[in-house]
């Protein structure tokens, strides 16, 4: 690319060169000539000596010129013609002192100038016509290669990533490295009849690691690796997406054995006859494609095909089938101790304290995928070299975590006293009815300085990753998103806007408790309406009823007695630790944050199972920076810290 610029550029400056060259030829002023007879150029110059003007004589060949008063006189003559004695018939003396007379060796300048004055611009013409269809074939060579495969093809001299880079994900690294061998040690496998599998489907949220697990396969493998994105083969006009797909398989054979990766395969496998264009339609065009070529590889070349989406519900089942995309990896997200070793592998770069403890990382962060680990300690190293600190710190990582989850810290809204007072009641409601009941995950920290669009929250730690959910457990859970509504019932007398989010976090547990679960006993073990889900991204589509209206108003009534039980029960435990959600509320409004120890020390103080000592206040956390812009939402707003898609994930 680079050398065609410069030759074009060349090209360029040769023109105009030669432009101005011919410009200057033709439009250059010469200095005035005038063609006379021998005999009317001796007679001027005999009538200037006469005057005294010593006139300038110069004969070069068969031209001779004289220069008298400033008039340039020419003229032409034979080769037998004497200067000299002309002068000395006229009676002129040639010794300088009446005319000087100087000899000039014959010169072909003017020859030369004329020839390229008449030649040079033709010569222009046809170097610019040949430029002009050297540009129009490069264009048309652009047009031609229009419908060429633009997959990138991944070298050995660019950073590896290997499988040792990738951690959390042991399953689904067996299942490739199955096919790396295979592509290294292919006798292994045919010598019993094996066959390994033609393509390899990767699923799973965002995040998980699909693209990166596709680079640790590029760089185990060891062979050539065509990497390439599923909007590239739509185009505008028809069939260029399926020429595209032809081009990428017929480089690949030729390099065979090799990979292909096609990222974000759902762009343009999604199932036919659903779009509005019918059978003509550009994307169902490229699928066929797809199709036939992954289907008919012979037998002699390896070509394996790796894809990535987190839409696999939306794929055409041809695609799927075997024969096609044989095996499908699912990369979940990771438990506790894949988060661990992910946080190991993305701290290898950054110096991390002493007192930095990764396997506690790894609990704080339910829910968390691979890319939200590592946006999370590259977070905390902002803040670090924001701080101008030489290694980041668990301070700095748990500041990252609380951003995460519930944005940028907001020191610059301003709360009122009442509001203050109120907020803290409300997270303290929280966190003392999650402590007092047995199911409820323990609190971690409760703070009342606002982040994101939040006037303050209570997070929760889950003691270990939970994949099982019992109907006492989402009961407790109920209870505990009830508390904060209730603690400003109990104390206040009144209700505000503050626990608008958790009503609706908890209708929505509720009705997944009856509708889903079938945890109601009057409805009994049924699930009601058909959804259409997204699957990997945790998202509803639609719902389709498919019961009654009678079974509807039973669907409400059941959603209303679990959180008015919930409610209740909130009710009564902070009715029966009166003086303890004072107590708790009154600290929290003096130190803004309490964290697990203090909190738990305050309990056991209050309930004589601790001595009464006044526990240190915390040191004042590092002002955030100032650029954090405020919310425009209403102050006592507070949503759900921790947007994962699992039910009873830690935050309030």
């Amino acid at each position: 690319m680079n050398n065609r610029l410069v030759r074009n550029g060349f090209m360029y400056i040769v023109l105009a060169v030669a432009i101005l060259v011919v410009l200057f030829v033709m439009f250059n002023p010469s200095p005035r000539e005038q063609n006379v007879p021998i005999s009317t150029l001796l007679a001027e110059v005999q009538a200037a000596a006469d005057r005294g003007s010593r006139p300038q004589i110069q004969l070069g060949g068969t031209r001779v010129s004289a220069t008298v008063d400033g008039r340039t006189m020419t003229s032409v003559v034979n080769d037998n013609f004497d200067i000299g004695e002309q002068l000395a018939a006229r009676g002129i003396n040639t010794g300088g002192e009446q005319v000087t007379v100087e000899f000039d060796e014959p010169s072909n300048a003017p020859t030369i100038i004329s020839i390229l004055t008449s030649v040079l611009p033709l010569l222009v013409f046809i170097g610019l016509l040949i430029f002009l269809m050297r540009q129009a074939q490069g264009s048309n060579s652009q047009a031609l290669s229009f419908g060429r495969s633009r997959a990138r093809l991944v070298t050995a001299n660019r950073p590896k990533v290997t499988f040792k880079h990738v951690q959390g994900v042991d399953e689904a690294k067996q299942e490739l490295a199955e096919v790396v061998e295979f592509l290294k040690f292919p006798e292994k496998f045919t010598k019993i009849g094996a066959e390994i599998p033609k393509g390899v489907l990767l699923v799973g949220p965002p995040g998980t690691g699909k693209t990166y697990l596709s680079k640790a396969v590029a760089g185990e493998a060891g062979v050539p690796f065509f990497s390439i994105s599923g909007s590239e083969f739509v185009e505008m006009f028809v069939g260029v997406g399926a020429s595209r797909v032809r081009d990428l398989f017929e480089k690949a054979k030729q390099s065979a054995p090799s990979l292909v990766f096609v990222d974000e395969i759902d762009a343009v496998g999604r199932q036919r006859g659903a779009g509005l264009g019918g059978s003509h339609d550009e994307r169902e065009q490229t699928l066929n494609q797809i199709l036939v070529e992954m289907d008919g590889f012979e037998s002699e070349q390896t070509v394996i095909v790796l894809a990535a989406t987190n839409r696999p519900d939306v794929l055409d089942p041809a695609l799927l089938r075997p024969g096609r995309f044989d095996r499908r990896v699912t990369l979940d997200l990771p438990d506790i101790r894949g988060r661990e070793a992910i946080l190991r592998v993305h701290a290898r770069e950054k110096p991390l304290d002493p007192d930095v403890d990764l396997e506690t990382v790894g609990k704080q962060t339910p829910g968390f995928s691979g890319a939200d680990l590592k946006n999370l300690l590259n977070e905390a190293a902002i803040l670090a070299a924001r701080r101008n600190r030489s290694v980041v710190s668990m301070f700095e990582i748990e500041e990252a975590i609380d951003r995460l989850i519930a944005g940028p810290q907001r020191k610059s809204r301003v709360m009122s006293a009442q509001e203050k007072r109120v907020t803290a009641y409300h997270e303290i409601g929280h966190a003392l009815v999650a402590h007092m009941l047995k199911r409820s995950d323990p609190v971690y920290k409760v703070t009342i300085l606002p982040r994101g669009q939040m006037g303050g929250y209570t997070r929760l730690q889950p003691p270990e990753d939970r994949h099982l959910y019992t109907k006492s457990f989402f009961e407790d859970m109920l209870a505990m998103i009830m508390g904060g509504h209730a603690a400003e019932v109990l104390v206040f007398g009144e209700m505000s806007t503050g626990p608008s989010n958790d009503i609706q976090q908890a209708t929505e547990t509720a009705r997944r408790m009856v509708t889903q679960y079938g945890m109601s006993p009057k409805l009994g073990p049924r699930a009601f309406g058909r959804r259409e889900e997204l699957v990997f991204l945790g998202r509803d589509i639609a719902e389709q009823r498919n019961y009654s209206e009678r079974v509807a108003e039973d669907i409400d009534q059941e959603v209303s007695h679990l959180i008015d039980d919930a409610h209740r029960r909130a009710m009564d435990i902070l009715s029966r630790h009166n003086d303890l959600l004072d107590k708790l509320s009154e600290r929290l409004i003096e130190v803004e944050t309490l964290d697990a120890e203090e909190f738990t020390l305050l309990i056991d103080q209050h309930q004589g199972r601790a001595p009464l000592t006044t526990p240190d206040l915390p040191e004042p956390a590092p002002e955030s920076e100032p650029m954090d812009e405020e919310s425009t939402e209403a102050p006592d707003i507070k949503l759900p810290p921790n947007p994962k898609p699992r039910p009873a994930e830690g935050a309030v």
